[in-house]
């Protein structure tokens, strides 16, 4: 990881310099992972790697967070002393980007320890960069992605009348242990009957009956980053509205994915499966972005709305799950990810996107 860490400080060093900044703060754990592979989580203390525009970067840290040995200059201080103070003698005058995650007293203490400063929200800055993924971030995706692949599977098998979707979900944590995952990416969905049609349904003891259809959205983090899928499955024969919402979910999700190239808006891609869904007499019922970019974290900045001033970039990752929620009814949501590519893109999950699952007779 040590060459990506470097091209990553150097693309964020020369992202300071086109903003026209003087420096860059950075707080939020996951830049800061991403930037250096230091896993920190300071709580209420003061730890920051400052980026400057003509520098080399540096850290401020209460010294209880001990960082590996990465090159990068530190400047420690005790409990008790003041780290602020610190920074702020640091710290090159000029416009300074702070992301928008930074303690706002410290923002403000350090506002009033003088320089000649102004204050600007930075975070666009890291995540413009955290949007398009490496060589090694792709690679580890991918990997967290097969295990989800493997793990809806699983779960799907484990369903049998009465089990609850509490069972369910601590089913899964079971199975991502088992195939080497670090964990939740998010706290799974699994969504029974009417509970479908909740896009973020808790999962509660509802019990599960026969015919009832089961919404799986599902995720593991592997070596730090995030997978993410949703399948819709029914457990005995679907009427017939039930097979025309899965089948047009189906085809409003491939005929996103089939737009997807570098240079496409990702607003029309948006809208492509939302045409297709109102096409079908649904569209009051797609609620929610067809997609959101994924990476550290299982939701990170950017996303693929009808609003969205994105373009698709060689290296994004974003989700693309189109739904339709019939309230009180049942729900159905397919969501995959999709890596953009130099001339199209490519599918992250290989999971079949049909609508059938068996049921086992009992535990």
């Amino acid at each position: 990881m040590e060459k990506y860490n470097k091209e990553r400080l150097a693309r964020a060093s020369e992202a300071v310099r086109k903003a026209g900044l003087s420096q860059i703060i950075v707080s939020d754990a996951a830049a800061l992972w991403y930037l250096t592979e230091e896993e920190i989580h300071p709580g209420e203390r003061l730890i920051v790697l400052v980026i400057p525009s003509d520098s080399d970067p540096y850290w401020v840290r209460n010294r209880l967070f001990p960082l590996k040995s990465n090159g990068i200059a530190d400047h420690p201080f005790e409990d008790g002393e003041d780290g602020i103070g610190l920074l702020a003698s640091l710290l090159a005058d000029g416009r300074t980007g702070v992301d928008g995650v930074w303690h706002s007293a410290f923002l403000l203490d350090l506002m009033g320890r003088g320089g000649n400063r102004t204050f600007v929200n930075g975070s666009p800055l890291i995540d413009a960069l955290r949007a398009v993924k490496d060589e090694e971030e792709i690679r580890r995706m991918k990997a967290a992605s097969l295990i989800n692949d493997r793990a809806v599977r699983r779960i799907r098998d484990f369903l049998y009348p009465g089990v609850t979707e509490k069972e369910c979900a601590e089913e899964l944590r079971k199975i991502y242990k088992e195939e080497g995952a670090e964990g939740f990416s998010f706290p799974p969905i699994v969504s029974f009957g009417a509970h479908g049609a909740d896009p973020h349904h808790s999962p509660d003891d509802t019990k599960l009956a026969p015919g009832d259809s089961v919404l799986f959205d599902i995720g593991c983090k592997k070596d730090h980053y995030c997978s993410d899928m949703t399948r819709t499955y029914f457990t005995g024969e679907p009427t017939e509205e039930e097979k025309k919402v899965h089948d047009t979910v189906r085809e409003a999700g491939l005929r996103a994915e089939a737009l997807i190239r570098p240079g496409v808006l990702l607003k029309d891609i948006d809208k492509a499966a939302r045409d297709c869904i109102a096409e079908a007499g649904y569209g009051l019922y797609f609620t929610h972005r067809l997609g959101h970019f994924i990476g550290i974290r299982e939701h990170e900045a950017g996303e693929v709305s009808p609003n969205s001033p994105l373009a698709a970039k060689p290296g994004m990752i974003f989700s693309i799950e189109p739904g339709i929620y019939l309230p009180g009814r049942f729900g159905v949501r397919i969501e995959n990810l999709v890596l953009v590519t130099e001339d199209g893109c490519e599918l992250l999950n290989h999971e079949d996107r049909g609508w059938k699952a068996g049921l086992r007779h009992g535990k």
